[in-house]
């Protein structure tokens, strides 16, 4: 991606949020691979994050397709608000470890909430080279979730 390219997306992305009428700061980050990272800073974040970060995915999906109008290169878009994402998958990470534990000690199977499929995939990768504990996605979307089991 071309610092012209990066130029259109930081534009294009502070015309999309400026027609919201709430004061949000833009920041295009260095880009990772074909992703794209646009971080937002705002005071009160959880309008545009929502529920469980449905919001934030659903802007996420809009703001890619306005973009998509204006580059013709393969690129994705990471949105994040006020550091949400970052905290999240620190949140899930720890959370996946601490069940992982338990589950190697007592040897019950645990069953965690209903994920959105990226968090699940962080759970499914943190826990993949645990030799003691296996994880498993199970039951249709959206109710899927995550089923950890200790290994025999």
């Amino acid at each position: 991606m071309d610092q012209i390219n990066l130029e259109k997306i930081k534009k294009a992305a502070k015309e999309f949020f400026e027609k919201t009428g709430l004061t949000i700061e833009v920041e295009i980050k260095k880009p990772e691979d074909l992703t794209i990272p646009v971080n937002l800073t705002m005071e009160e974040p959880q309008i545009l994050i929502g529920e469980h970060g449905q919001t934030l995915a659903e802007i996420q999906r809009l703001l890619k397709l306005v973009l998509r109008k204006k580059i013709e290169e393969p690129f994705y878009v990471n949105l994040d608000i006020n550091d949400y994402k970052k905290k999240k998958i620190e949140y899930l990470k720890e959370m996946a470890k601490s069940v992982a534990d338990e589950v190697a000690l007592t040897k019950e199977e645990k069953y965690l909430p209903v994920m959105a499929a990226y968090e699940r995939r962080i759970i499914h990768v943190e826990l993949a080279s645990r030799g003691d504990v296996t994880t498993e996605s199970i039951g249709q979307e959206p109710e899927r979730r995550i089923v950890i089991r200790s290994q025999p």
